[in-house]
């Protein structure tokens, strides 16, 4: 019986998601997305599910002599359950088993207060559904080969007057008793002190490594990471300020200000607060942010790393590069931009702060891209809002500036170059790079699910085809309907295009299976060199391979049989200076022979969404009281390292003993190889001094 309820779900609120489907509302659906993915949503599912139908299951032996499983549901008062014989198209219920179950469904026997109905909500349509309680007799017939437990989850929609409750899917799980007969089990994981124990290391201290040498150096860098976010931040101001929805915008505003004021001091002071209040405005973006759950170290690594939201935001890029290309123009719809228009004629501070957040509406279809981007990117990182409110407060600041000191110094708005094509063609620039942004963020989500879609080699060459498609518009060769090719081509325009067309040049060799084809200038962004559609054959210029992959315990036992230090290195898929180090660092010699001569290397991948076998998932408790489901290889690496090192950074580098003593202080991105090789060295020596370790 298996179906796809959602579909009643969007027809249920088929007025919102037509808003939502609006490219308007795009980037804001991301930030909502960002928001709701981190919730838990399973367990949020879990209380709805229990305040709306209390299940309870069971099995049993059928007349067949085949098993059945009993669900039961207990409906509260005033809710309606919909059967699992209502069709797609109109509320319902399902029960599936999992793909691996090893066992098919034979018939739904329903049992309980089933009552029919011509509901109006659905045009008249006829409904069937239980209240007070239902019983399904799910009839099933199990593969011979069905050794493991027998898993699946019934999906069900419910509703009370104008609440609506579903899809809610609530999982089930049945075991083999001893005489082989299903036995229903409880599908919350559970805590396992041994499991605990293996990752929380009772033996490593932080603050007492055998060298003090190392560290990630957060106390010092954190400043210098915070300024290049604002810079980048600063940057995409500039861009928005210079495209054609903003552009315009500055002297009329500052000769508004200037002209209607009692008095220049009066309209110097008003466009500075019109200035601030666009930087304000921008800031407040990133508000909701905060509101994020701090209780896992690494939910906004689990955030960047989810397959299905690197999707969406490759999607989303491409919709801003067809935008851009003048397909189709992004606007917020306008009744929003209507309404705030009408607010900023009040007066005083009230009347100017409408204005500023009037212009972010209206240049929205060509900030909108920018800011997208900056959401995006600054949530990738380990700073997570704040990174995101510093990244917020650099574009506010480069596009409200430019209003506050045209108002100082008004007579340079003569220097400003005039409005014209020139604009068009900074919007379409713009569209080719968000193209290039667009398959990064697939990248990720084939890197992280294995699929093998886009390997290096296909990566480096649409890249090439964006680089020349950019260099060939830009000398007038490819032309849009709405951008006429200029009448004589600019020298900036043609060093900008032969700039492009280098660029693709340099990047030729990483279509080959050669030392080269390491291109460094692009490290992180396209895959891994291993990622390579050479497979096994791929060049050796690679730096260093581990020896062990995604396997602590192995690497650990690998240690001990070769009496060597363990270098861990916490890393990621989707990580862009975990590439760098890879490509950059490791090839270098000193590096490379330390590590190969020295150590077992194991690399943990901690967004690596394969899931851990039944066995092996369960309820950890943090340092910090919270319960973490270590449900993924990531899951399990991720917490590793948080709860030893204190750290949910990537990459993250740890040197101990087979004893696991920690050797030295961790370090994280080192792109100095010298600095890194010291470090390799002083974590050797360090190993050397312990007992039982011959001296060299």
């Amino acid at each position: 019986m298996p179906g796809n309820p959602n579909k009643m779900n969007t027809r249920l609120h088929k007025d919102f998601f037509l808003r939502l489907l609006n490219p308007p509302s795009l980037l804001l659906a991301v930030i909502s997305v960002f928001i709701f993915s981190q919730q838990r949503a399973f367990s949020q599912q879990s209380d709805t599910a229990h305040s709306v139908v209390n299940w309870s299951f069971s099995a049993a032996k059928g007349a067949d002599g085949n098993p059945v499983l009993i669900l039961h549901g207990d409906i509260s008062d005033g809710w309606r359950l919909y059967s699992t014989t209502m069709p797609d198209s109109l509320p319902n219920s399902r029960v599936s088993l999992d793909s691996n179950a090893g066992a098919t469904i034979l018939a739904i026997e329903e049992k309980g207060t089933l009552q029919h109905k011509k509901d109006s909500l659905f045009n008249n349509a006829d409904t069937r559904f239980f209240t007070g309680n239902a019983q399904w007799i799910v009839h099933i017939r199990l593969g011979g080969t069905a050794t493991g437990d027998l898993k699946g989850s019934v999906t069900f929609m419910a509703i009370n007057k104008n609440d609506v409750a579903g899809p809610i899917e609530v999982p089930f799980r049945f075991g083999h008793g001893a005489d082989g007969a299903l036995v229903a089990k409880s599908t919350n994981l559970q805590q396992s002190a041994s499991a605990a124990n293996d990752l929380k290391k009772s033996t490593i201290d932080l603050s007492n490594p055998v060298n003090k040498c190392g560290g990630t150096g957060a106390e010092d860098s954190g400043t210098q990471s915070l300024l290049s976010v604002f810079f980048l931040g600063f940057l995409g101001g500039l861009l928005g300020l210079i495209m054609p929805c903003t552009f315009p915008m500055i002297p009329l505003t500052v000769s508004f200000f200037t002209k209607r004021s009692a008095s220049r001091s009066k309209g110097i002071a008003n466009a500075f607060l019109y200035g601030f209040f666009i930087f304000l405005i921008y800031i407040l973006i990133s508000v909701p942010f905060y509101f994020l759950k701090a209780n896992n170290a690494n939910i906004l690594n689990t955030i960047s790393t989810n397959i299905w939201l690197n999707i969406a935001f490759a999607v989303i890029f491409l919709v801003f590069a067809l935008s851009f290309f003048g397909l189709f123009e992004i606007t917020l719809p306008s009744s929003v931009s209507n309404s705030v228009d009408a607010k900023s004629s009040i007066g005083s501070i009230g009347g100017i702060f409408f204005m500023a957040l009037t212009l972010a509406i209206v240049s929205f279809s060509c900030t909108g891209p920018i800011l997208g981007t900056l959401l995006v990117g600054a949530l990738g990182q380990n700073g997570g809002a704040v990174q995101l409110t510093v990244a917020m407060a650099g574009f506010g600041l480069a596009l409200g500036l430019p209003f506050a000191l045209f108002a100082l110094f008004p007579n340079w708005l003569q220097s400003l170059p005039k409005s014209g094509g020139w604009m068009n063609t900074v919007k379409i620039v713009f569209g080719f790079v968000e193209l290039a942004l667009a398959l990064k963020y697939l990248s990720n989500a084939d890197l992280v699910s294995h699929w093998g879609l886009l390997k290096r080699e296909t990566f480096f060459a649409i890249w090439i085809i964006i680089g020349i498609a950019l260099a060939l518009y830009l000398l007038g060769v490819i032309k849009f309907h709405h951008d006429p090719p200029p009448a004589k081509l600019s020298k900036v325009r043609i060093l900008i295009a032969v700039l492009f067309l280098a660029f693709a040049v340099y990047l030729l060799p990483g279509l080959t299976n050669t030392s080269y084809a390491n291109r460094a200038l692009v490290s992180g962004f396209p895959p891994p060199l291993s990622y390579s559609l050479y497979g096994s054959q791929v060049s050796s210029d690679k730096g260093v391979e581990a020896n062990v992959v995604n396997d602590y315990d192995k690497a650990l036992a690998l240690a001990r049989q070769q009496h060597k230090p363990l270098l861990i290195d916490f890393t990621g898929w989707a990580c862009v200076n975990c590439r760098k180090m890879e490509e950059n660092v490791a090839p270098k010699m000193a590096v490379k022979d330390m590590i190969r001569g020295n150590y077992i290397l194991v690399s943990l991948y901690v967004d690596d969404r394969k899931q851990l076998p039944d066995d092996q998932q369960f309820s950890f408790r943090t340092s910090d009281g919270s319960v973490k489901e270590i449900r993924t290889i990531g899951d399990k690496f991720a917490t590793l390292q948080s709860e030893n090192f204190k750290n949910a950074s990537q990459p993250l580098y740890v040197l101990i003993s087979p004893d696991e003593k920690l050797l030295n202080k961790p370090v994280g991105y080192t792109p100095n190889p010298e600095e890194y090789a010291q470090w390799l060295q002083c974590g050797l020596d360090a190993f050397k001094r312990q007992p039982g370790v011959a001296r060299q």
